[in-house]
């Protein structure tokens, strides 16, 4: 998924953050009887707050070797 595929909301959230709602994401599906389209969309969302907080590291890793 490229950067450009992440919505703007994800994209916004700080690691923080999207560390929060992948584990709500994750309680739910874990929990939860869920029809299929819900799941679907549900698990997209996860996969994009995932590939974000993979970008955040490595931009930090980027900044980090730099220094």
């Amino acid at each position: 998924m490229k950067i450009e595929n992440i919505p703007a909301d994800i994209k916004s959230k700080s690691l923080k953050e999207a560390k929060e709602e992948i584990n709500e994401i994750l309680v739910k599906l874990e929990t939860e009887k869920i029809d299929f389209n819900s799941i679907e969309i549900t698990y997209k969302r996860l996969m994009s707050l995932n590939k974000h907080v993979e970008n955040i590291f490595k931009t930090r890793s980027k900044e980090l070797s730099n220094s």
